[in-house]
């Protein structure tokens, strides 16, 4: 039999459409020509990913507060909804498009303000796309690799996170996985219309996190063009079309706000210049890649080695390190070796080979997302790697099952063998980072995985029970790992702006051996509540930036309560919890003020917006160091009586060549206008200047 038959198993014929009364059966069954296990496993996963995505939800709040507030905002002003603004009089965007906003906040207007109406919408495209990357790589492996591929990615501990969160990572996931699903429709007919399909998707991705989404056309486009059944020129125009239809879906929001003048919407939030080219291009752009992103908090420089500056070293092994390792990295391995494996076997199969064509398309995306994760030297995080979880769960099912078919021959086995151990041994690797934590674990993998690889060997000789009892003990040594690391994920709440899966890691991002964002916030980083000017708990613990102390007083870079700590007014990464107090002064003679009070920095001013549900001007925009307003446009904004109260001081601009705004904002504050103490805050009435 030749390779290219034992590789390319057909896609299954359609069921024939069962009639009324038994369509019931006809759902849990599945098609006809499946084994009678393929639909309950895969209604099984669906339903365990669906629990893990969704249970006791609601303990992670606010979640990601920047974004919380920016869908509230958009949940009461459709204006607001249409550009991504942080607040509902319409001051400044969030630092990125709004196409996961706009799913939140047609949420929330239709549910209410909460935190499940927040965060269930992310949940249920987790779902979503673990049944779509099923249902792509059934077409060309086989259900049983879908169903590996879709466990994979449903089990990758940073899935379990994000698909729990709201950042715009869980839509820009399911977005990609449809365009993957729409190239592999377009590759079994050379069809155009799904080509184009899939470069609308992935726009809509660029809608949702600008560049990164991009990071997928390469193999979109190298896998179409290798190995799509139509001629060589059809296939280029096809592509070119493909790109334009890209353009389009992407184009059109960022030309509406290029068009409109800077009077008539917010301030584009992460830009210096009011520019949505400028953040696309340069803050969500190139400056990831280079680390020139202005305005932002660090960058890249030496501190962190390798260019990486405080997002941590760059290079090859980034992905296996402490701070994403244990998010992404568990099968990492083993997918590489598949892949390598899965292309050497198809080597002399024809063009269109779809087993190929899948290893190509996953495969692809897995070196590109990984080579970009690896270098690059602006701001990056470990959550973001979510975007390979679709990838390894796909060369995963595809490589494991086209080894699996050719077991007779030995080289194969070998290969497959050397998979598990590989798997087995990293496993046990990662866990005993956490030597405390199940400590039984990594010992029970590595002897199962031990223990299969050498079954595997003679896999091929064994009946077919005890053949299927060694891939079931081979699927576990891969998945058991990361399902643990998911469900202590699913077991904690996570807040602030850069959350983490799993336990705490020793050596990883963040003091106290905690990535920065998991429960409880960046332990001991910038501080407690409060962002400066002399009010307790501000950028660096008690007296703030600026405030008495400064940088260094008492906490400091290490003060108790972390990035936005507990309680109080909130901080860089994270927001606070207002006392009750200080929400009824807000909400007191509201309807006089456009914004009830400004405070510096989105994350700070989101923790009053959520508390009182009415307009809190972010200074600054997220880091503080954005042109929004300039000094003389805040003092206008006071002198026309349109904000209330200004919280905290200080500030914390400059960073990066960032403007130093917000800095000036705050002092002329403190100099010219009266304090007011409510509920053991201090605040600063706008309508009392001191004279």
């Amino acid at each position: 039999m030749s390779t290219h038959t034992l590789l390319l198993p057909g896609p299954s014929a359609p069921a024939t459409m069962p009639r009324r009364t038994g369509r019931l059966a006809a759902l849990v069954r599945g098609r006809a020509d499946d084994p009678a296990w393929i639909r309950p496993t895969l209604l099984g996963l669906l339903a365990v990913t669906a629990v893990l995505y969704l249970w006791d939800l609601g303990a992670s709040g606010w979640a990601n507060s920047f974004y919380s507030a920016a869908v509230q905002a958009g949940s009461v002003s459709w204006k607001a909804f249409f550009f991504g603004s942080s607040d509902a009089a319409n001051s400044i965007t969030v630092d990125k498009p709004p196409a996961a906003l706009w799913v939140m906040a047609l949420s929330v207007r239709i549910f209410g303000l909460h935190s499940w109406s927040v965060l269930a919408p992310q949940a249920l495209e987790g779902v979503a796309s673990v049944g779509l990357l099923y249902l792509t790589v059934r077409r060309t492996s086989g259900a049983v690799a879908g169903l590996i591929a879709g466990a994979v990615l449903a089990l990758t501990p940073v899935a379990a996170l994000m698909f729990r969160f709201n950042n715009p990572d869980a839509l820009l996931v399911l977005l990609m996985v449809a365009g993957a699903y729409c190239v592999v429709r377009a590759l079994e007919a050379g069809s155009t219309r799904w080509l184009a399909l899939a470069g609308v998707l992935v726009g809509f991705g660029f809608l949702t996190k600008m560049l990164q989404a991009l990071l997928v056309v390469p193999a979109f486009a190298l896998t179409y063009l290798v190995a799509a059944p139509t001629p060589l020129r059809r296939r280029l125009w096809q592509l070119l079309l493909a790109g334009g239809a890209l353009v389009a879906a992407a184009g059109w929001w960022i030309a509406i706000v290029s068009l409109i003048p800077a009077r008539d919407r917010p301030y584009i939030g992460g830009s210096q210049h009011n520019s949505i080219l400028e953040l696309t291009l340069g803050y969500n752009g190139f400056g990831r890649l280079t680390g020139n992103e202005t305005g932002s908090v660090g960058g890249g420089g030496p501190a962190g080695g390798n260019g990486g500056g405080m997002w941590g070293s760059t290079g090859w092994n980034r992905l296996f390190g402490t701070d994403m390792g244990g998010q992404i990295s568990w099968l990492l391995p083993s997918a590489l070796v598949l892949l390598v494996a899965g292309l050497w076997f198809t080597r002399t199969a024809i063009r269109t080979d779809r087993t190929r064509a899948a290893l190509l398309l996953w495969g692809g995306w897995l070196l590109v997302t990984a080579a970009v994760f690896s270098y690059a030297k602006g701001i990056i995080h470990p959550y973001y790697t979510v975007a390979l979880a679709p990838a390894i769960g796909g060369v995963i099912g595809i490589g494991a099952t086209a080894l699996w078919r050719l077991r007779d021959r030995l080289s194969a086995t070998l290969l497959l063998s050397a998979s598990v151990l590989v798997a087995a041994a990293w496993q046990f690797r990662l866990l005993d980072r956490t030597p405390a934590w199940l400590p039984w674990l990594r010992y029970g993998i590595l002897t199962l995985g031990v223990a299969a690889a050498l079954l595997l060997l003679v896999a091929a000789q064994l009946v077919a029970r005890a053949a299927l009892a060694v891939a079931g003990s081979a699927l576990v040594v891969g998945l058991a790992g990361p399902a643990a690391y998911a469900a202590s994920t699913a077991g904690q709440p996570h807040t602030g702006a850069i959350p983490s899966a799993g336990p705490a890691v020793a050596g990883a991002f963040g003091p106290g051996g905690r990535p920065a964002g998991g429960a409880g916030g960046f332990r001991g980083g910038f501080g407690g509540g409060g962002f400066g000017g002399g009010q307790a708990g501000g950028l660096g613990g008690a007296g703030g930036v600026g405030g008495a102390g400064g940088f260094g007083g008492a906490g400091g870079f290490g003060g108790a309560g972390g990035f936005g700590g507990r309680g109080g007014a909130g901080g860089l990464l994270n927001a606070g919890n207002p006392p009750a107090a200080v929400i009824a002064a807000l909400k007191a003679d509201a309807g006089k003020y456009t914004w009830v009070a400004a405070a510096v920095g989105s994350n700070t001013a989101a923790g009053y917006q959520l508390a009182s549900r009415l307009p809190v001007m972010p200074i600054g925009g997220f880091n503080g160091s954005d042109p929004s307003p300039t000094l003389a446009q805040f003092q206008a904004y006071v002198a026309a009586g349109k904000i209330h109260y200004f919280i905290g001081g200080g500030g914390f601009g400059g960073q990066q060549g960032g403007s130093n705004a917000s800095s000036a904002i705050a002092s002329w504050v403190q100099s010219h206008f009266a304090t007011v103490t409510i509920g053991g805050s201090t605040l600063y009435d706008l309508t009392q200047p001191t004279g």
